[in-house]
């Protein structure tokens, strides 16, 4: 695709709804491929520096933010206050955040993450469409940042990024 047609970031609700299946799809095609008894082996780069997590730990990550979306859109959608990053959290402690989040979710399996995050992703897309382009990209939502903005940087952002990791781990660890 032309790259002066469709930027990497986007910029409208088709450009996001867009972004979104594109990461989720491409990424889940590499989940797919990893063999269950590799998903918990240590040894995808981590969120902090010098740090190593497993395939079960960056869905959890991204499921984590995936519903860390879905409940500041219904918090403020509600009037309440949301807590950004999260309760307990600033956006300095991301590292730690992002450990809480593998810990929220490290007794489910491969196939349960698998099947959440997909859940969490088709829920993200349901918000994306059930808002207007204005809605998502013509006012701030927090701070300085539209409501599509904030949704892309915590959804098909990590994604790509965590998609490159997955197939270097994939590439090194699960050798046939």
């Amino acid at each position: 695709m032309n790259k002066s047609v469709m930027s990497s970031i986007p910029k409208n609700k088709e450009e996001l709804l867009q972004a979104i299946r594109t990461a989720f799809d491409k990424l889940l095609a590499d989940y797919l491929e990893i063999p269950e008894e590799h998903s918990r082996q240590i040894g995808v780069e981590g969120n902090t520096k010098n740090t190593e997590i497993s395939i079960c730990d960056t869905l959890s990550y991204l499921i984590g933010w995936g519903k860390l979306v879905l409940k500041w859109y219904d918090l403020t959608s509600r009037g309440l206050e949301a807590d950004f990053p999260e309760t307990g959290y600033q956006w300095n402690e991301l590292g730690q955040l992002a450990s809480h989040l593998h810990s929220q979710y490290q007794d489910w399996s491969f196939e349960r993450l698998l099947s959440e995050f997909q859940s969490t992703t088709e829920q993200i897309l349901r918000l994306v469409e059930s808002q207007s382009n204005d809605e998502l990209y013509a006012r701030n939502w927090y701070k300085n940042y539209t409501l599509g903005k904030m949704i892309q940087f915590n959804t098909s952002s990590p994604m790509k990024n965590i998609r490159t990791k997955v197939r270097k781990f994939k590439k090194l660890k699960c050798k046939e």
